[in-house]
């Protein structure tokens, strides 16, 4: 049995992980979804403060609390930032990397580099897209139902997390078991960023043939490529 943590990206909960986690605990292995702070069902306990340090801060907590061990990490979109400085915090228990269409940035670095927002909608505390760009643009492949189903559970991210550079004083200079998984029909994030990704990691290269949400469209294929590294 391996113990997997998922972690989701902007706009989402612990929730958009649920077709693959069902796949990977129908094969016996212990499938961990969180929903990071002010996000999804936690929204409403958004608050200055939160960024992409203390998201990185619960995860390396929940593995240290729950004494986790081997772990394999997965994320997706924004979840990547969450997920290289959780590991960073916590080496001992980690013992794979999965990058799913993910963000991995170097220390000092932060996601407006490499990702332009036109359409966000900013609060003090939050950032989102209006539910007609979710619909139309990000959830446009998406058939009817399940893009109901995803746009009735988006939420706005903690605006930090998506506007402070990232602090990775250690993440790059380790050695890492890792692979990065580019989905193709997604511009964001851009195919060189997680290129570089792959190259500095010296990680294995996986590809699918679908847009930024791989969880949702092709979760089965996915799940597989997140259980065999």
């Amino acid at each position: 049995m391996t113990t997997f943590v998922l972690i989701h990206g902007a706009y989402q909960g612990g929730w958009i992980w649920k077709p693959v986690a069902e796949r990977l605990r129908t094969k016996g292995h212990l499938v961990l979804t969180p929903t990071l702070d002010g996000c999804a069902e936690r929204k409403d306990q958004i608050r200055a403060g939160i960024d992409t340090e203390t998201h990185a801060a619960e995860i390396a907590g929940l593995l240290f609390y729950q004494d986790l061990k081997d772990v394999v990490l997965a994320g997706t979109s924004t979840g990547g930032m969450v997920m290289a400085r959780a590991a960073e915090l916590a080496r001992e228990r980690v013992g794979r990397l999965v990058f799913a269409d993910a963000l991995a940035l170097l220390d000092g670095e932060a996601l407006p580099d490499f990702v332009k927002r036109p359409t966000a909608v900013n609060t003090e505390l939050a950032t989102g897209q209006s539910r007609q760009d979710l619909e139309t643009r990000l959830f446009v492949d998406f058939d009817p139902a399940l893009r109901a189903w995803a746009l009735d559970r988006c939420t706005p991210h903690p605006i930090a997390a998506m506007q402070a550079p990232v602090r990775l004083e250690r993440f790059w200079d380790q050695t890492w078991n890792a692979s990065v998984i580019w989905c193709k029909r997604s511009p964001n994030p851009p195919v060189a960023h997680q290129r570089r990704a792959a190259e500095r990691l010296k990680a294995r290269w996986h590809e699918l043939d679908t847009g930024h949400y791989p969880m949702l469209t092709e979760p089965e294929a996915l799940a597989r490529l997140i259980a065999e590294g």
